[in-house]
């Protein structure tokens, strides 16, 4: 039984490579070319489409041979790290970031991947929802912090207005940020916010949580602008606008107020 062992494994390895790449790999011995089709077949439109289902916008903007080319390229490549479906996007993002190699590609893909891929985490995130006081008056003393199903993001394209009918070739001078959370109904959101609210929103990621006030203050000491007092009435604004929506979770009042 044990001198059998390195001989499965060797079968296996040559069956896991025809499957990968048929045109590089020889077919194992004693199987039918016809099965292996069958199972060639069913792994890679598994693999098609998983990928199809879970990056609509960048299926659109490529040709059905651009797009085969891509997953058979990443099919053939790329050593997933896990064995569930449901994290085939992320392993997808790996191969974008780390080993495609394709002068042709979009200059965004991968920007435009990782937008796309966040909108199926975040659905599928194991995290619950907190729900916030429904007087969110003294908000400013309160103590806050990103929600865990709020991601924060910054990207150097237009990722959300990318469609085949807008293809930037090069990144504006402005950065793109949003937010992308998941409300009590379980929906995703995606919004568009200013450097301004990224700002904040990052002061506090940085320190975990943080009471609103000193929040402000921060802003203020950092952008030192004339008119701080609009700064913090903007920022407070900002941060209620967001509560309300869950984007941050609100705790207890500053015990010193």
């Amino acid at each position: 039984m044990k001198n059998s062992l390195p001989k499965f494994y060797q079968k296996q390895r040559e069956f896991a490579a025809y499957i990968r790449n048929p045109q590089h790999a020889a077919m194992p011995e004693d199987v039918l070319a016809s099965r292996m089709a069958i199972y060639r077949e069913l792994f890679f439109n598994n693999i098609d489409g998983f990928l199809s289902n879970n990056f609509p916008v960048l299926r659109r903007l490529l040709t059905d041979q651009q797009w085969f080319a891509l997953v058979q390229d990443f099919f053939a490549k790329h050593r997933s790290e896990t064995p569930y479906f449901t994290e085939i996007p992320e392993e997808f993002l790996a191969y974008l970031q780390y080993e495609r190699d394709n002068a042709a590609d979009y200059p965004f893909m991968l920007e435009l991947a990782h937008y796309e891929w966040v909108e199926m985490a975040l659905s599928i995130a194991k995290e619950q929802l907190v729900p916030n006081p429904t007087d969110l008056s003294n908000l400013i003393h309160a103590r806050v912090q990103l929600s865990p199903l709020a991601w924060l993001l910054a990207y150097q394209y237009p990722v959300h207005k990318i469609s085949p009918n807008f293809l930037p070739t090069a990144p504006p001078e402005q950065a793109t940020f949003l937010i992308v959370y998941r409300d009590a109904h379980d929906d995703v959101h995606f919004l568009e916010i200013t450097p301004l609210t990224y700002r904040l929103l990052t002061i506090l990621q940085e320190q975990e949580s943080m009471i609103v006030a000193d929040c402000l203050q921060a802003i203020v000491v950092e952008l030192q602008p004339s008119n701080p007092d609009f700064i913090k009435k903007a920022g407070l604004q900002i941060l209620k606008d967001l509560a309300e929506k869950t984007v941050l979770r609100v705790g207890k009042l500053d015990k010193d107020v």
